[in-house]
């Protein structure tokens, strides 16, 4: 696993183990805030180990930026901790959760002592802001990989942890191309330090501008190929021929998934655009 400190108390992991999925601690002078855990037991307890025994403090609250398995299911070893989400993050892990984690547990012997832990305190609207020290954490919604999706601003160092709404690689297949595009733009123009997104690197401040408009490029040219796939023929032989790097982004993102992960997208987009569920249009459009 990979660590760094961000700024001043503020501490970034990265997974070896999968997708390069990250996570963040907050530190304050009694306790310390995490955000989102990862996605193997293993890698999460060394979490816990670095906050307890290097940084002294335990975890009060752990935030999860939304419901999926690789951010959530860590839950389970911070006992005592607040679980803090959007509303809608606690009503996906109850519906679904749940039978994920038996059916995972039965195909991978180290999910076995996983526990899924809905959140305590949730909200639905607007802001949520939590003071850790002398850092404001303002948790607010950033939609598009997922319904339920928040970012959490360190508002004095102008830190995002974006969750998924920002990765090397939009993904849409559970969530809506619009949205995810619109969370994009106004990360973007939010006058940011740095980006954690919610796998890969910490986008720098110099990098930022360059890193949105790759991924508003990716985002209209998936939309240009599955508007030429609805008029052929035969669509998804079409799609199938769209690599990648026809669409502004590298195969070796995401540890090797993103070839894997943009496929699905093409996939997710073509069945959306056929059911005519709006996501044809462009907001700039």
């Amino acid at each position: 696993m990979h660590r760094e400190r961000v700024s001043e108390n503020v501490y970034w992991f990265q997974s070896e183990l999968y997708a390069q999925v990250t996570a963040g601690v907050v530190a304050g002078p009694q306790w310390a805030v995490l955000i989102d855990t990862l996605a193997t037991p293993e890698e999460t307890l060394q979490i816990r180990e670095f906050i307890e025994h290097e940084l002294g403090l335990q975890v009060r609250y752990v935030i999860n930026t939304h419901y999926h398995a690789d951010h959530t299911w860590g839950n389970c070893f911070f006992p005592g901790a607040t679980i803090v989400s959007h509303s809608l993050c606690r009503e996906f892990m109850r519906e679904k959760a749940i039978a994920s984690l038996e059916v995972a547990k039965k195909q991978n012997p180290a999910l076995r002592q996983v526990k899924i832990v809905l959140p305590h305190l949730t909200f639905e609207n607007g802001e949520l802001n939590l003071r850790v020290g002398k850092k404001n954490l303002i948790l607010s919604p950033a939609t598009g990989h997922s319904s339920d999706g928040i970012s959490v601003l360190v508002e004095e160092d102008r830190i995002l942890f974006a969750g998924d709404a920002f990765m090397p690689l939009p993904y849409i297949v559970d969530g809506n191309i619009n949205e995810i595009a619109a969370s994009i733009k106004k990360i973007g123009r939010m006058g940011l330090e740095n980006i954690v997104q919610g796998h890969g690197d910490i986008v720098l401040r110099g990098e930022i501008e360059a890193a949105v408009k790759e991924n508003l490029a990716y985002i209209s040219a998936i939309r240009k190929h599955v508007r030429i796939a609805l008029k052929r023929k035969s669509p998804l032989e079409y799609l199938d021929e769209v690599g990648i790097e026809e669409c502004s982004k590298s195969r070796v993102y995401l540890g090797g998934l993103a070839e894997t992960l943009h496929r699905h997208n093409l996939r997710a987009l073509y069945k959306a655009m056929l059911e005519n569920k709006d996501t044809s249009i462009d907001p700039e459009e």
